[in-house]
């Protein structure tokens, strides 16, 4: 069984409405046309967007491109550009709750893990704001005395902020404040499904003192607004997060210019146990990765690859744990499992469990979608006796659907890991520091978790290798990857004529 928590309505809720920001003004969109936001786990609609057309992530641009060349932004010192990233911390702080109400009614996930996001979100702006007065270049002094060479870091210009619907605030937070730290201008277009708290940080960066035209935020769709923000000739650079098929494309569009592009995309994470590990940790964290924000999470460990000794026993004990897990109405701070972000969304998910018991997989837990009355939800599912070569062991689901596969050799189990086109994350658990080493190093991913998962913080580069994106976000060097080289060679006294005879 799955404990339910049933949505209680909205009550007397009006919805909200926002325009978009384009050059320090509130505007509406060029066509006047709108986009309602229905709320995933109350059926109701709770936002409404102005749609973005083509002509309006023009105008962002060109705000951007001048507030770029001509503006203050970039020309500032970094400790003037670090206090107003501070600033807007403690503001993120104070509306928080706001912020998360936001999130948790568009996105569908619980209020009480919104809040922790906005919590993170914070912190990352003030450790961008530390990262900006750290932004160096460098001086070589040896070679020769008519020579000195120094490399200069310069902010690379016009960024284009394109983020995903399951973390609304969170990801802009991982992008946005690095590439203001190295004073880049921007242009953020957030998930037409979810752009309500971004909204709201164009009103907190306002109030903290960024200047006009150095944060444009346009809401619309992939084909109408987003298209222009990979393609445009005054855009200097592209970080995009979403599905590994809407990066290809992003990465084509950018090739048009030969811009720079920053993806991180999707992954399939797995989860290697072998029968030496401290299984009730791993069985709390194996039902917490599969199921944290709905599995709606490119870092969900959706692929359980476990010893084929425990394997019959450790599955029953998540089964058992994931009956416990509370499914239901996002407002509800007892929820852990909330709304599923569409009804086609939701469909897919289905699909891929009912295409799995067809192919000889075994429903352990869950299967299926929930009727709560209003909104969509799906039960907490585990898939066990699957095979590697089946497309929900090898494709990501994005749902709250575990998968089960066993091995018996450490070789075999790596081998298992890397048998897919995604590397973002993985994780091990043993008590042998050898055993997670040797996983550690040789299965092909960004992030290693170690007798835990999903752990992060804004010191930690994030990123994946092969289809799961391209670059890294987070970590000590998260405002050099908005920056561009210059070398400046600078000649000491006479100069030798050598080319010419004299």
């Amino acid at each position: 069984m799955t404990v339910l928590v049933r949505p209680k309505g909205l009550g007397d809720y009006k919805a909200r409405e926002f325009r978009m920001l384009i050059d320090g003004q509130w505007v509406a969109g060029a066509e006047g046309r709108t986009i309602e936001r229905v709320a995933p786990g109350h059926g109701v609609v709770v936002s409404r967007y102005q749609a973005a057309t083509s002509a309006d992530a023009e105008r962002a641009i060109l705000a951007a491109r001048r507030a770029f060349d001509e503006g203050p932004w970039p020309r500032m010192t970094a400790s003037e550009r670090s206090r107003v990233l501070l600033r807007a911390a403690d503001m993120i702080e104070a509306r928080a709750d706001e912020l998360a109400f936001l999130d948790a009614v568009e996105s569908g996930k619980p209020i009480s893990q919104a809040k922790g996001e906005l919590t993170g979100a914070a912190d990352i702006w003030r450790y961008a704001a530390a990262l900006a007065r750290e932004l160096s270049g460098e001086s070589y002094n040896a070679l020769g005395e008519g020579t000195l060479g120094v490399v200069l870091r310069e902010a690379i210009g016009v960024v284009s902020i394109i983020t995903p619907w399951n973390f609304p605030f969170l990801i802009v937070s991982q992008k946005l404040p690095f590439a203001l730290a190295a004073g880049c201008t921007t242009v953020v277009k957030p998930s037409e499904l979810t752009s309500g708290s971004t909204l709201l940080l164009g009103e907190i960066l306002e109030a903290a003192g960024v200047p006009a035209g150095v944060v444009n935020i346009i809401v619309g769709t992939g084909p109408e607004a987003g298209a222009p923000l990979t393609s445009h000739p005054d855009i200097d650079m592209v970080s995009f997060t979403g599905s590994t098929g809407v990066g290809r494309l992003t990465m084509a569009n950018a090739a048009q210019t030969l811009k720079k592009v920053s993806l991180e995309l999707g992954g399939k994470n797995p989860q290697i146990v072998f029968p030496d590990a401290n299984l009730d940790e791993f069985v709390d964290a194996a039902v917490f990765g599969a199921y944290f924000n709905a599995g709606e999470c490119c870092n969900a460990g959706s692929r359980l690859i476990l010893h084929r000794d425990i394997a019959d026993e450790v599955t029953a004990q998540i089964a058992s744990l994931s009956a416990k897990v509370k499914v239901g109405d996002p407002l509800d701070p007892e929820t852990q499992v909330g709304a599923i972000i569409t009804p086609q969304h939701l469909e897919k998910i289905a699909g891929y469990v009912s295409a799995a018991a067809g192919d000889g997989a075994t429903v352990a837990h869950g299967g299926a979608a929930l009727d709560l009355g209003i909104g969509q939800f799906m039960a907490p599912t585990i898939l066990s006796a699957v095979r590697p070569e089946m497309a929900v062991a090898r494709e990501e689901v994005f749902g709250p659907v575990l998968s089960v596969l066993t091995f018996e050799t450490t070789e075999e189990a790596i081998r298992i890991a890397n048998s897919i086109d995604y590397g973002l994350s993985a994780g091990v658990w043993s008590r042998d520091f050898d055993t997670c080493l040797t996983i550690g190093r040789r299965v092909r991913a960004g992030t290693i978790w170690m007798n835990t998962f999903m752990d992060g913080a804004a010191e930690l580069p994030f990123g994946g290798y092969r289809q799961s994106g391209l670059g890294r976000e987070l970590g000590r060097h998260a405002v050099e990857d908005y920056t561009e080289t210059k070398t400046l060679n600078m000649h000491i006294g006479g100069r030798t004529n050598w080319w010419m005879p004299r």
